[in-house]
């Protein structure tokens, strides 16, 4: 997930100091969910989806 944030806001032309301010997270917190070595609560989630223009869709599973 934190790779798709971070390819998304390279094709806003944003900026991780840019992004993080808009969602109201730190920086640090940022870079480390980009990197894949942290997990966003929701809140903080729903905050970078909203910041980068992308939703959150939930898709009933499918029997396997």
């Amino acid at each position: 997930m934190g790779s798709l944030l971070a390819i998304r806001r390279y094709e806003l032309l944003m900026t991780q100091e840019q992004v993080a301010e808009l969602a109201g997270i730190s920086l640090r917190a940022l870079k480390q969910i980009e990197a894949g070595k942290a997990n966003p609560g929701l809140q903080p989630l729903l905050r970078l989806l909203y910041v980068l223009g992308l939703q959150l869709t939930l898709n009933k599973r499918t029997s396997s």
